[in-house]
């Protein structure tokens, strides 16, 4: 099998190349910083442009009859108050998280087509399904990843092409250290804190990523997917039935009691 996968230069994405590399596939890692593994072959790329990634993926389809799956996992976190955020920093995270990804999709989807055949993996978040406090625009551009992909579904599906949403929880990763921070006011700066430590101290607790790898390598075993798959430790994945049984005042009260808010 021939897999494409990026942000594969450290945590979730640099795990699952070498996973499936260690099974014998070939397998490219896409990232602006090159990885050192024997397992997968790295590529500089910069996903945010159409003309890089479109090059790579005709000196790929040089020496590779088909691509298998795609793996959309290049991405990056934002917090702060939706009020201190900054045009650019909203446009740079959706240039990456729902621009670059659909870049990635229209660059594959060709050899798909020709193939009739192929898979492509979305990497969303649990968070995308609800408004998160300090982190609006990561939720929100998440939720917009979700939506192409829901639509590009029924587009692609004349050719036998599954397109799912992968929603994780929080990972143990060091997105902690790459996420975008916009500068916080000081009417916010104490909240800010309290929320903002608490929500490194999920991550630091968060799941190995070598357990995404696995549930993909599970996911891929499937002959139909759901739209949807949800990856992450019960607290986390509670949260989104919960959103649509409890009414939205007592949802809000769970929310700002498990975020630190109360």
């Amino acid at each position: 099998m021939t897999i494409i996968i990026t942000g594969s230069s450290a945590g979730i994405g640099f795990a699952i190349a070498e996973y499936f590399g260690k099974k014998g596939h070939q397998v490219f890692g896409l990232s602006r910083t090159l990885s050192e593994s024997q397992f997968f072959q790295s590529i500089s790329v910069d996903v945010t442009k159409k003309e890089s990634i479109d090059s790579t993926i005709f000196e790929i389809l040089k020496e590779n009859k088909s691509i298998d799956l795609l793996i959309n996992n290049a991405g990056m976190g934002m917090v702060g108050p939706v009020e201190d955020t900054t045009q650019e920093d909203i446009l740079k995270l959706f240039s990456l998280n729902l621009s670059g990804s659909v870049m990635m999709m229209s660059a594959v989807l060709p050899n798909m087509r020709e193939n009739k055949k192929g898979k492509i993996i979305n990497i969303s978040s649990i968070g995308s399904e609800m408004g998160l406090p300090f982190r609006g625009f990561y939720s929100a551009s998440k939720s917009a990843l979700d939506k192409v992909t829901e639509a590009i579904r029924y587009e692609v599906y004349p050719w036998n092409i599954e397109v799912c949403s992968l929603h994780l929880g929080d990972i143990k990763t060091n997105i902690a250290e790459n996420r975008l921070k916009t500068n916080v006011s000081e009417a916010y700066k104490d909240v800010f804190t309290k929320v903002y430590d608490h929500m490194n101290g999920h991550v630091k607790d968060g799941t190995e990523p070598i357990e995404v790898a696995e549930f993909v390598e599970k996911l891929l075993e499937k002959n139909k997917w759901k739209a949807h798959y949800y990856f992450g430790k019960f607290g986390q994945k509670i949260g989104i039935p919960l959103k649509w049984i409890l009414s939205q005042n007592f949802y809000e009260k769970l929310m700002k009691k498990y975020n630190k808010l109360d």
